[in-house]
């Protein structure tokens, strides 16, 4: 056998093993592990005993939350307000964009590592998860749509019929199946491989530079208190000092008609910052600068300020400029390229 020969032979075989690397890599990337608790993360809130994640029943809440036939008439979809690439925020829109182009008053919070939240919305009112689907669905700026509807479209498209039997082991399209699949879905966005996480974790080496790890010691110092690791939110509802908007939305009030609960929003996380602007419950800051310029020396003194925001009769937090580049440099260690680019996410 010749020299020629010989390359020749080698070269299918180097073929052969790089497509047979090439299989076992996308095996491993299409593997179904199913909801998996980070190592740097707290036990999960979410009742994983009564919703046991398995990859039927995601599957469906996948497929359920790209599904347009949500909305009345079959135009928006979740993935319309929340878009993966955006962290699953309506990245852009100060306030959200439903049916018929009608504008909400809120933004569009992220979908992001919801197996840990105890309540759910801007302005609270849903504790569990698996209701929290029917407000967008019926609210008027939304959906617009009423649940009723919804299912028996769902029941009328051979798809669904047998994406729930293969999911349920029956036909039968009901509310808490319906509710449990997109569930399924929502507690599997989990953003936990930012550097941070890298670095809490000791993964590949990863370190904070001497400007992120001095941004880190200011936040540790100056704003964890609301926005607790590693979560970066310790769900609460508190009032931040934001001026009044036109349209004067009272927050959590709304839910509890209780007066301490006026203009008070939940603390939203602070992961992914780089994907998800515009900023706070009504999407009024373009830039996370904004945001710092806002606590440290734009808090208004309204009824019911939260008191880490009013030391001694002055409003805000202490943040130099220095301060605020170190800040801003910690904070892009939140950002999680993975996850904006996780394919088990992603419309199918």
């Amino acid at each position: 056998m010749n020299k020629r020969h010989w390359i020749i032979i080698l070269s299918i075989s180097i073929f052969i093993f790089a497509c047979k690397k090439s299989e076992i890599i996308q095996e491993k990337i299409e593997t179904f592990l199913g909801f998996q608790k980070p190592a740097n993360f707290p036990e999960p809130v979410y009742n994983f005993t009564a919703n046991p994640v398995t990859k039927s029943v995601f599957e469906l809440g996948r497929t359920l939350f790209y599904e347009a036939r949500l909305s009345r008439n079959n135009t928006v979809s979740c993935g319309s307000c929340h878009i993966q690439s955006s962290a699953f925020t309506q990245h852009g829109h100060d306030v959200s964009h439903g049916i018929d182009d009608r504008l909400g008053t809120r933004n569009s919070p992220p979908i992001m590592n919801l197996a840990w939240n105890k309540a759910f919305m801007w302005g609270g009112g849903v504790y569990d998860l698996d209701l929290q689907p029917i407000v967008p669905i019926t609210t008027h700026e939304e959906m617009d749509e009423n649940l009723d509807n919804v299912l028996n479209k769902l029941r009328a498209l051979p798809k669904y019929t047998a994406l729930f039997k293969s999911a349920f082991g029956s036909e039968d399209i009901t509310t808490s199946r319906f509710m449990k699949a997109l569930s399924q879905f929502m507690v599997m966005c989990v953003s936990s491989n930012s550097k941070y996480d890298k670095v809490m974790r000791k993964e590949d080496n990863a370190s904070f530079t001497q400007t992120e790890l001095d941004g880190y010691n200011i936040f540790k110092e100056k704003c964890s208190s609301c926005h607790k690791e590693p979560l970066f939110t310790d769900g609460s509802f508190r009032n931040n000092g934001l001026s009044l908007s036109p349209v004067k939305d009272q927050g959590l009030y709304l839910a509890t008609l209780l007066a301490s609960d006026r203009y008070k929003f939940k603390v939203p996380s602070l992961r992914n910052l780089n994907y998800t602007a515009p900023f706070m419950h009504d999407g009024r800051f373009l830039t996370i600068g904004a945001v710092l310029e806002h606590y440290s020396g734009q808090v208004q003194n309204l009824e019911n300020l939260d008191p880490i925001l009013n030391q001694n009769g002055k409003l805000g937090i202490n943040l130099t400029e220095t301060d605020k580049t170190k800040l801003l440099a910690f904070l892009a260690t939140l950002n999680d390229e993975s996850f904006i680019n996780n394919r088990l996410l992603a419309e199918q």
